[in-house]
This record gives C-alpha cells, sequence and structure tokens, in this order.
C-alpha cells in the first residue's frame, strides 16, 4: 500500500517508525543474550520476536501520534517554512532521543531486575532524588548522557541523508490523504488500548520468555495503570465466611482464643507464664540473600560475623521474605501478615494506626523507634512508621505535604556521618546512632528498635579502607561491608550496661535477585534471619520452612508473652504449626507448603506447582480444591482486614505521642 512507503508528508514519521521497531528488535537480541537460560529454545525465538514486533509496533504509535496530528493539521501553505522546518526536526529530534533514552535505561534496568520495566520502574519516578543520585554514582553519567546525544544526531543526520525531511517539505498531500494517514494510525491506537495488555506477553511458564517478549516502554505504561489491584476484583475468591473459618482453623491451632466475630482474627495468645522483657534491636539488612553466607554454603568468606552470630543463636534456616522489595519486607517484619497485590501497605493510604508488632511491644511498656539510614521520605518510611507508633531516626532532607505523624523526628548531624552515598549514611553510621539512643533511653525502661540499613544497595559504596574489596566494586564488597559493620556494632554494643539485656535479630528484607526462570522463583526469596543474645536461649537451628511474618510470634512465644494478636503470623515451634510460606511479586500471589506451590494471579488465574527444593524447579500439578482454598482464604481475608479497617487498632492511646525535637 503506497500509504506506507517512505514518501509524502509522512514520510519522516514513517522513517522513525521503522528506527524504533529496528532498534527495538536489537535491543530485544541484546537481551536475549544475557540471559543464560538454557530453557529458551531456538524454536521459541520466532514467537518471542513476533510478540515483541507486536508490542514495539504498538510504542512506536503512541510516539507517533502528536507529530501525525500536526502533519495532518498543517496547512500546505506552510509545508516550506522555517516553521514547518524548526517543528519537524524539533519532533522528530525529541522522539529518537527519547527512544534512544529509553533503551539504555532499559538495558540498566534488567541488568538490576532481569525484567522490563514494572512497577518498580513507576515507584522510582516518585523519589527522583535518590534514583537520579543512585545513577549518577553507579554509572558514567556524562558519558551515557554523550553518547545518547551522539546518537540522536546521527539518527536525524541519516533521517537527513536519506532525504526524508525533503521529502516532506516538499511533498503535496492533500487534506483527504492526510487524513486518511491520522485515521490509520488512530484507529490501531485505539485496538492497541482497548485490546492489548502484557497478557499477551504472559503465556509461557517460563519467566525470562515473557519478559523478552514485553516492550519495555509499554510494560511500563501498563505497572503504571495497574500500580493498584482489588483482590475481590481481580483474583480468585472463596465465601467470605468460609474464607475466615479456613484462616481461624489454622491460627487457632496453637490453643489460642478468638476475642471477635468471625470475620477477624483478632485472637489472645498465651504465654508459658515466665515471661521476660529485654530490649529488642532488629537489624533489617538491604538486600540480603541467605546465599550471601558461609552458613548457607557461600565459599566467599564475606560473612564471618554472621555466620559467627548464626554459631551462638538460633537461625531461622528456611524462612522466606514475602515480596522482593524493602517495603514489602517492612510490611511482613512490622503487620506479620501475608503481601495484598499492588503496593505495600508502608505505601498506601490509611495506613496509620494498626496492629503492628510495635503495638505489641507497646504494650508491654516498650519504647519503639525506627532508624534509617537514608531519607525516610521515600517510600513513605517516616509516615507509616511515625503514623505507627515509632519515633524516627533518619539521614533528613524533605517533608512529604501530607505526612500527619506526632512522634519525633531526630537526623543525623553532619559530625555524625563519616560517609554516604545515593541511598543514605553507611551502616557505621547508622549503627553509631542506634547505640547513642540506646545509651540515652536505657534507664527508663525497654525499648524496641526496627533498623533498617542501606549500604548493600547499589552504587555499592562505603569507607574506604574498611574491608579489603575497594569501594563501588560490586554486591560482594557491600555484603562484606554490611557484615563488618555489623560486628563494629556488636563490639561497640558489648560494652554498654544494656547489652545484657538486649536480644537483637538480622534478617533480609528481600533477597538481591529475585529474576529467575519461573515468575516466582521460590530460591530467590530465601533469607537468612537470626535471634541473638537471648539470655538462657541455647544455639540451634530451626529447620521448618516459615515465612518473615513468623519472626516475631516466634520470639514472643521464646519470651513466654501473653498477648494479643490481630497478625498472620504463628510460633514456628509450637507442635500445631504446619509449615508454609508466603512469596509474592506484584501482582502473583504465591502460597508454598509442603512441596506445592499455588500462586494466585490476576483474571481470577489459578495454577499449582510442584516445587523441587534441591533443583528449585516446579512442575504444573493439580492440587487438592481444600489446599487451593487455603491459598486463597489466607490473601482474601488478609486483603478484606486491611479494606475494611480490620487491622486498626482499638486503642489509639497506645501510639506515642510526643513532640519533635
Amino acid at each position: 500500500m503506497r500509504i506506507f512507503h517512505l514518501n509524502g508528508r509522512f514520510a519522516v514519521l514513517y522513517a522513525f517508525i521503522l528506527f524504533f521497531l529496528g532498534s527495538s528488535l536489537l535491543m530485544r537480541l541484546c537481551l536475549y543474550l544475557t540471559v543464560h537460560s538454557p530453557d529458551i529454545r531456538a524454536l521459541e525465538l520466532p514467537a518471542i520476536f513476533w510478540t515483541g514486533f507486536v508490542y514495539d509496533l504498538g510504542v512506536a504509535l503512541f510516539f507517533v501520534a502528536f507529530y501525525a496530528l500536526y502533519l495532518m493539521l498543517l496547512p500546505q501553505r506552510l509545508t516550506r517554512t522555517w516553521f514547518n522546518y524548526t517543528m519537524s526536526y524539533l519532533i522528530i529530534f525529541m522522539m529518537v532521543l527519547i527512544s534512544v533514552f529509553s533503551f539504555f535505561a532499559e538495558y540498566t534496568f534488567w541488568q538490576e531486575f532481569q525484567s522490563r520495566f514494572n512497577f518498580i520502574a513507576v515507584d522510582y519516578l516518585i523519589y527522583t532524588f535518590e534514583v537520579v543520585s543512585n545513577i549518577n554514582e553507579s554509572y558514567p553519567l556524562p558519558y551515557l548522557i554523550s553518547g545518547v546525544m551522539a546518537i540522536t544526531l546521527l539518527v536525524v543526520f541519516v533521517f537527513r541523508g536519506r532525504g526524508y525531511f525533503q521529502t516532506s517539505f516538499r511533498s503535496k498531500a492533500s487534506l483527504a490523504g492526510r487524513v486518511a494517514h491520522f485515521v490509520a494510525i488512530v484507529a490501531l491506537l485505539c485496538a492497541y488500548s482497548f485490546g492489548l495488555d502484557n497478557s499477551l506477553a504472559e503465556q509461557s511458564e517460563n519467566r525470562y520468555r515473557n519478559e523478552l517478549s514485553k516492550a519495555g516502554i509499554y510494560s511500563f505504561f501498563s505497572a503504571f495503570r495497574n500500580n493498584e489491584l482489588d483482590y475481590e476484583q481481580f483474583y480468585s475468591m472463596t465465601g467470605k465466611e468460609q474464607a475466615f473459618k479456613t484462616v481461624r482453623n489454622r491460627l487457632g491451632s496453637d490453643g489460642s482464643s478468638f476475642t471477635a466475630h468471625d470475620n477477624s482474627i483478632n485472637r489472645k495468645v498465651a504465654g508459658n507464664g515466665n515471661a521476660g522483657y529485654p530490649n529488642v534491636i532488629m537489624i533489617v539488612v538491604e538486600s540480603f540473600s541467605a546465599d550471601f553466607m558461609g552458613r548457607f554454603g557461600n565459599g566467599l568468606g564475606l560473612t564471618p560475623v554472621l555466620d559467627s552470630i548464626a554459631a551462638n543463636g538460633i537461625v531461622f534456616s528456611r524462612m522466606y521474605a514475602t515480596g522482593t522489595r524493602t517495603v514489602r519486607g517492612m510490611e511482613a517484619l512490622s503487620l506479620a501478615v501475608p503481601p495484598t497485590p499492588g503496593n505495600s501497605i508502608v505505601r498506601r493510604r490509611d495506613n496509620a494506626d494498626l496492629t503492628t508488632i510495635g503495638s505489641i511491644f507497646r504494650t508491654k511498656g516498650y519504647r519503639t523507634g525506627f532508624f534509617y539510614g537514608g531519607d525516610g521520605y521515600f517510600d513513605n518510611m517516616n509516615q507509616y512508621f511515625g503514623s505507627n507508633g515509632f519515633d524516627i531516626t533518619d539521614k533528613g532532607g524533605r517533608i512529604a505535604l501530607g505526612d500527619s505523624y506526632h512522634t519525633s523526628r531526630t537526623t543525623f548531624k553532619d559530625s555524625e556521618v563519616r560517609f554516604s552515598n545515593a541511598w543514605g549514611v553507611s551502616d557505621e553510621d547508622l549503627f553509631a546512632s542506634v547505640i547513642r539512643d540506646a545509651d540515652s533511653k536505657f534507664a527508663s525502661g525497654p525499648f524496641y528498635d526496627f533498623v533498617m540499613t542501606t549500604s548493600n544497595h547499589r552504587p555499592f559504596t562505603y569507607p574506604a579502607g574498611t574491608i579489603d574489596i575497594p569501594s563501588g566494586t560490586g554486591r560482594e564488597g557491600a555484603v562484606k561491608y554490611s557484615d563488618y559493620a555489623i560486628g563494629r556494632f556488636l563490639s561497640q554494643a558489648a560494652k554498654r550496661p544494656w547489652f545484657k539485656d538486649t536480644v537483637f535479630i538480622f534478617v533480609g528484607d528481600h533477597c538481591a535477585s529475585s529474576a529467575g526462570r519461573n515468575e516466582i522463583d521460590v530460591a530467590k526469596y530465601h533469607i537468612p534471619a537470626i535471634i541473638y543474645n537471648l539470655q538462657g536461649a541455647a544455639p540451634r537451628s530451626l529447620e521448618q520452612m516459615c515465612s518473615q511474618i513468623d519472626l516475631y510470634p516466634t520470639l514472643f512465644a521464646m519470651l513466654g508473652w501473653d498477648y494479643e494478636s490481630n497478625n498472620y503470623g504463628q510460633d514456628i515451634q509450637a507442635k500445631a504449626y504446619e509449615p508454609r510460606a508466603f512469596v509474592a511479586t506484584y501482582q502473583k500471589l504465591g502460597y508454598l507448603k509442603g512441596d506445592s506451590l499455588l500462586v494466585l494471579g490476576p483474571k481470577q488465574h489459578t495454577s499449582a506447582y510442584a516445587y523441587n527444593r534441591q533443583a528449585n524447579s516446579q512442575q504444573m500439578i493439580k492440587v487438592p480444591a481444600g489446599l487451593m482454598e487455603e491459598a486463597i482464604a489466607y490473601y482474601q481475608t488478609a486483603s478484606y482486614l486491611y479494606r475494611n479497617k480490620g487491622l486498626k487498632l482499638e486503642k489509639e492511646t497506645k501510639v506515642n505521642d510526643k513532640p519533635t525535637k
């Protein structure tokens, strides 16, 4: 059809579409070459590249929509004017510039997450300071920008040299012909907008194949559109009463007694009658996979301190993170609930005055504090912890307009910061603030601190001379430095009068990488968790499979506490405990029990796999209906309780209310 020939007024527009499709093809080929997955067979490549072409064409059409409208409306008498010359060159330059920049950004994103743009990229738009600073410290940004500009200018020069601009400027197009071009483009755009989502590229069990079939920009807007997911609208359901009955049967198997109506999990948990109330400091280590530790098979000697702590503490050998981001780990460790689809509760609205783990500590007379090495504005951390009774200590810098918490906020003084990077102060500086704070408050009663580190995060920089791996050279150095800083922290804490009465917890927020062959790669959720310095407790390893949400119920049982719980976590040492774990992505909700992995997805999709832990492999199977209903019940009730304020504190007076420092 002559309408698609590179002549006439739309010549440059179609030249851009061909450039974009060709560049996207090369990008997909480059990403394929970086994937070391023997499960992608050569015979599958045509389908991957064809599906990718469909998405790429859609993105190209969105790019040219404005220019198509401009070309349709431009009167014939203005085609050979400086106005048209300037507008055409400027529009094409910007389209090519944005395209080339997106290809560079997509490649670096793939290197970090082994995925096309997703909800992480959407979230990062909000926190441009941290992201831009991180990119600047991780990559040679001046060279990258220069490269993007050079490629853009080269493409525009080639377009000019091939005569596409001149063809457009000299053309004599009738209004009917211009309208025909524009209507064809708009019709295709409508078909893409209303008839195609990312599900076309999610037909395979191989996650890498699905990601290669997608287009980065298309995936970005798909993630933006699905940033919040209503469980009742998108996921499989069972009857509400039956769902709560199922969950209550599981949670009440330890002999706890429920205190409210059937659509509730609030219950009283009985202790052993010999309660202790030590201080508790939890160190949540950024992006810390279990396989970094010698304890779990790593032979590089990166974690001598944590390996020593594990040998002298209580180790959760098979704990799994609930998600793949810090806010998911925070949600699990502070609320002890299964992950709900979409954003973590930490980042949602109406997340104040919840029945957090901190609220349980406060009923026992504890003061609760949140420490973060970066700016707690990031990911809504300060608002979440502050409005749930935690005094805050962070790097400072910004205050969100909607912040409404009434607890105190203390920021690091310049004299207290030895080293910092894009994400925050070094772990050593963070731990020094924890010690200073403990020194000031231990005499007035027990305290509980939630401490979130940042050093084990790209750009992987830390104070020079602290370890034998140069700063900024990669993940291994950051892991070893994190371990070194923990050793320094414990060495300094051991000299304090409060040390002997303090329990230390070391746990990962999530693994360093979540990408694998499968959509939910179970091995990429395995995190270390250690309880250390619990007086009277012999070192041991807890081999039961469990979730992050089980950490505190297990600790509270060790402490002998009677307490009221509105959480889903369980004491994994209880005789009635049935090992299970919750592992999820942004949209896929996994339930691991025995050797079965059940996955709930949007559009009421459910699937089940036999999971081989040794091979880390999955094989699709059918499971008993009761097991699938159990998985649905956990996620359905958790979503119901949050949406219907079932996770709210009954007595808000339990929340600290102190003036800002």
